[in-house]
């Protein structure tokens, strides 16, 4: 009875505080940004020819991640599956018919609560995944900075008595923005080196050809630099860190399967991407965008809870 009480006086608790939360003026204005991001992005993306598909919330295939997180199995109809951590595998099959394609992709990364402190970290967020079928890493990285440039852009045009609210000042970025190696920001700046190059920059930042050990298996290598991925994250400046992260995939079978083994996973554990794998795949490269983080930098806020309706903090039961 006492555990019981102890449970009613939590919820009870974290019903007043999503009531409070969702009545704070700071944060009824970040939303209404949100939503204009959020069909901006869409907008610019159809009008670039993108076709728009529906999320995956569960499968028995979904993106392992390269950093711990607690297991969101379920097991059903007599097997296991999985609650979506992101889509990149559901992406890479379906744009081989597709050619290109954009998500507004619920993911679920059930994060370690010490994430709670980052002020950009939830466990239930939204990202704008998009996908193309035999792009360059280059050529995509050339779409997110138009893509960037646009949604902002028409924010500071259409909307800028929310920026005055937040007393926010944008740029008007530029393309191509500042690329710098991962071997060169490790140089530079040291281990942890996304937070001092966010802070020093005045523009967003790419951070290309990232390190095998740093990623997932199935984005692709450069043929001649073993160990070494063709993939980019996006920094923003100022401060704000990761916007974007994203990669050319591998699509060669025997690469897949030496990488799943580099990485000390199991053929088991990608059997449906393997399959897909054995019927033949070709390149495809994308990234993917945390909405919540593009809004929490558009409005300048510290703490990315205040950007969003009911906000999931790593390590806390939330409604």
């Amino acid at each position: 009875m006492e555990t019981m009480n102890q449970n009613d006086e939590y919820v009870k608790e974290e019903i007043e505080r999503s009531m409070k939360h969702l009545s704070d003026p700071k944060v009824q204005h970040a939303i209404k940004v949100q939503s204009y991001i959020r069909s901006y992005v869409t907008d610019f993306l159809r009008e670039s020819g993108y076709t728009e598909i529906a999320p995956i919330i569960i499968s028995p295939l979904t993106d392992p991640l390269n950093h711990p997180v607690y297991d969101p199995k379920i097991h059903a109809y007599g097997g296991d599956m999985w609650i979506t951590q992101s889509m990149i595998f559901h992406k890479q099959i379906a744009v081989q018919e597709l050619k290109k394609i954009f998500i507004m992709s619920p993911n679920v990364r059930l994060e370690t609560e010490e994430k709670s402190q980052s002020g950009r970290h939830l466990y239930e967020f939204t990202q704008i995944d998009v996908e193309a079928f035999e792009k360059s890493r280059e050529e995509m990285m050339s779409l997110a900075e138009d893509l960037i440039i646009y949604t902002i852009s028409r924010i500071k045009k259409e909307h800028h008595e929310e920026l005055e609210y937040f007393h926010r000042s944008l740029p008007d970025y530029t393309k191509p923005f500042p690329v710098i190696t991962y071997e060169d920001a490790m140089k530079k700046y040291g281990k942890g080196f996304e937070t001092p190059l966010s802070k020093e920059a005045t523009s967003p930042v790419w951070v290309i050809d990232i390190p095998l050990k740093e990623r997932e298996f199935y984005d692709r290598e450069y043929p001649n630099k073993p160990g070494v991925l063709r993939d980019m994250d996006l920094i923003w400046p100022e401060g704000f860190e990761e916007a974007s992260s994203g990669g050319e995939r591998e699509y060669e079978l025997s690469q897949i399967l030496d990488r799943i083994h580099k990485k000390g996973q199991t053929e088991e554990q990608f059997k449906w991407f393997i399959e897909l794998a054995k019927e033949g795949i070709k390149l495809t490269t994308g990234f993917g965008i945390g909405i919540e983080r593009f809004t929490r930098f558009v409005c300048g806020v510290k703490k990315i809870e205040d950007v969003t309706t009911f906000p999931k903090i790593p390590g806390r039961i939330s409604l």
